[in-house]
């Protein structure tokens, strides 16, 4: 048979049983007759319950941190919160959203245009977009091509496989533009529209 023992709720002072293994076992002394309780002292005591956003996890925070997290985004560890920015990053990915963005744009306004994503077709190198018929190659330079995010080495491996690819095409006969989006962490209607237009005006001058 479980022993238990009569206590008060340190919140809402009820009276309640409590395993006896569980009262000697208390450090702080503190004993809570519901979650709600919990939730009240914590919050009373500058801590708030919240939601992990990647596992839906319990997880108490301060209320300090609360207020200062910009993205109002709560983690019950390291591992969810990689996971989540990992799976909502615009840029340092194999292809980053503004690339799927604008193929998606592309195909639908040039259906009759031949269009590449990615492909080593044309040099033996990856051009974000291509369209053979144009001889015309696309390249989105996010910001690991112009600072050492992950490193001077690996940017100057970036850069150089950069100037290799601009060989290539002009040997190929291909006409290259280059477009910088290192400014575009976030994507959004605003910021990707001119690059859109940008690239819809080369094309219908061709």
């Amino acid at each position: 048979m479980i022993s238990t023992t009569l206590v008060p709720c340190l919140t809402c002072n009820t009276m309640f049983q409590k395993r006896t293994i569980d009262v000697n076992r208390s450090k702080t002394g503190h004993h809570f007759c519901s979650y709600k309780c919990v939730d009240a002292y914590k919050s009373k005591n500058g801590t708030t319950r919240v939601k992990c956003i990647t596992c839906n996890a319990d997880v108490v925070r301060r209320n300090a941190e609360i207020k200062k997290s910009k993205s109002g985004n709560n983690f019950c560890s390291k591992s969810c919160a990689a996971t989540y920015n990992n799976k909502h990053k615009t840029f340092g990915t194999r292809r980053s959203k503004l690339e799927e963005w604008l193929e998606k744009k592309l195909t639908t306004q040039y259906p009759y245009l031949d269009i590449q994503f990615n492909s080593k077709q044309a040099i033996g190198s990856e051009l974000d977009i291509f369209i053979p018929s144009l001889n015309l190659a696309i390249e989105l330079n996010g910001i690991f091509h112009y600072i050492p995010v992950f490193g001077n080495q690996k940017l100057s491996s970036i850069q150089r496989n950069d100037s290799i690819k601009i060989e290539e095409c002009i040997k190929h006969k291909i006409e290259l533009l280059i477009i910088d989006t290192s400014h575009m962490k976030y994507l959004t209607e605003v910021r990707v529209t001119p690059i859109l237009n940008q690239i819809c005006k080369l094309i219908e001058s061709k």
